[in-house]
């Protein structure tokens, strides 16, 4: 189902798996399926005429999401496909029972469940408040539970039911929980759900799948957590809709209990070029957690940093406006902490209107501050005079490379190489400004 260029190439993204029909009249329960990878899987069903339930919450716009059910539903029928928008909350019985029972009136029973609501808090034991621990839990965990259970009376009696969580491969390595233990935990509780209902409901036909991405996926959940720049190291969702299109269409009695990744699903099926998935082809690509190459590529990007095109000394004859350095400290961080002082501006200050703070391990250590919320702005070593809004922690190599453009805040983020707490709008913020000050540092 594969058409080609004359270049041999593929053409586009609806050349690479084609729709073969096998889900036409199926009813798809979806998750999370009015926007991002949610909506793409449905989408790619609809084209084959199968019935979707957009299980969501969003009912109305969100400042910041693109979507709600009620747009992905237009969506889906333009596709070809029946919808039945559902306001759904995951954490909650009878919400979840409800829509479970409209959808079984309006289409005759559900064949197909997606459990792709998720939530995320990439933050320490210590920076994880209970409330987010709890919302990470109930979503990923119970959520998939509980709606999972919900819907299986009428998946067994499917004569093709399929149950495919979002989620990862169940890799041990301590790497994982390191630095986001509650988050980790939860999603592997949507894997777990795989690994014992594909047991479970073996030998009465249900198959139970998790599915998880090669590579970072560009969603607008993915652009708010790692802003705009981010999209060039990801993968458009269409090659997660493409291999849950792949997996849904086998049979369900031969083909269950796998934790597949994506690319690995395309592959055999005879994919060999993924470029046209890719945002920004030719681009690095930023591996998903979980999986252990994303340490390779965290290895092969430091190696990409480590000739900073700071060169120290440089213009250390502009007088700081708050003397951020201690007699002496002429280390390459203070020499950062000069430069940005230099550039420091009150219209840089109106636009930030930010404090952080910044805690540095390695060879340099010590503690720094950045105020860009008061007056014209200003910088020093030792506590903040003034409240932070926002904390980091990394190694002094690492903020020397992140602050002189040889590593973006979002990629130390993701690899583990920095920790934050506080504001993440206004930690994104840094990241804009930096993108200004890198070319005057």
């Amino acid at each position: 189902h594969t058409s080609f260029s004359g270049t041999g190439r593929p053409t586009s993204i609806a050349d690479m798996i084609g729709n073969t029909g096998k889900l036409a009249g199926r009813t798809l329960f979806i998750t999370g399926a009015s926007r991002g990878i949610g909506l793409n899987i449905a989408l790619k069903a609809a084209r084959d005429g199968a019935n979707i339930i957009v299980a969501a919450k969003t009912a109305d716009p969100h400042p910041k999401l693109p979507g709600t059910i009620f747009t992905a539903a237009k969506e889906i029928e333009a596709a070809g496909g029946q919808a039945l928008p559902q306001i759904v909350d995951v954490r909650d019985e009878e919400s979840v029972n409800t829509a479970v029972e409209n959808a079984v009136k309006q289409f005759g029973g559900i064949d197909i469940l997606i459990n792709n609501a998720s939530a995320i808090s990439l933050t320490g034991t210590l920076e994880t408040p209970m409330k987010r621990y709890d919302l990470m839990h109930h979503i990923n965990t119970r959520g998939t539970y509980l709606v999972s259970k919900l819907c299986l009376p009428y998946l067994l009696k499917s004569d093709h039911p399929h149950i495919l969580n979002i989620s990862p491969p169940l890799n041990m390595r301590p790497r994982w929980f390191r630095d986001h233990v509650g988050y980790t935990m939860a999603k592997y509780g949507m894997s777990m759900c795989v690994l014992g209902m594909s047991e479970e409901f073996r030998d009465q036909g249900v198959a139970a799948n998790a599915l998880w991405p090669q590579t970072a996926i560009i969603t607008a959940a993915m652009e708010m957590l790692g802003g705009k720049e981010v999209d060039k190291q990801c993968r458009k969702p269409e090659i997660m809709s493409d291999a849950a299109y792949v997996m849904l269409s086998k049979n369900p009695k031969e083909y269950t209990g796998n934790f597949a990744v994506d690319e690995d699903v395309l592959r055999a099926e005879g994919i060999t070029d993924f470029d046209v998935y890719a945002v920004e082809p030719g681009h690095p690509l930023m591996p998903d957690f979980f999986l252990d190459s994303f340490d390779d590529f965290a290895a092969t990007m430091a190696a990409q940093g480590a000739s900073p095109r700071f060169v120290e000394g440089k213009d250390t004859h502009v007088a700081p406006k708050s003397s951020p350095t201690a007699a002496g400290d002429t280390g390459k961080i203070a020499g950062v902490f000069q430069q940005i002082e230099a550039v420091l501006s009150e219209d840089i200050v109106q636009k930030t209107n930010a404090v952080y703070e910044f805690e540095v391990t390695g060879d340099e250590p010590g503690k720094w501050f950045l105020d860009l919320k008061n007056g014209s702005g200003a910088s020093g070593k030792g506590d903040s005079p003034v409240p932070t809004d926002v904390k980091f922690t990394m190694k002094s190599e690492d903020f020397f490379k992140m602050f002189t453009g040889n590593l973006k805040p979002t990629t130390a983020f993701m690899m583990g190489k920095m920790k934050l707490s506080g504001d993440m709008g206004k930690a994104m913020k840094l990241e804009k400004l930096m993108g200004k000050m890198k070319a005057k540092l």
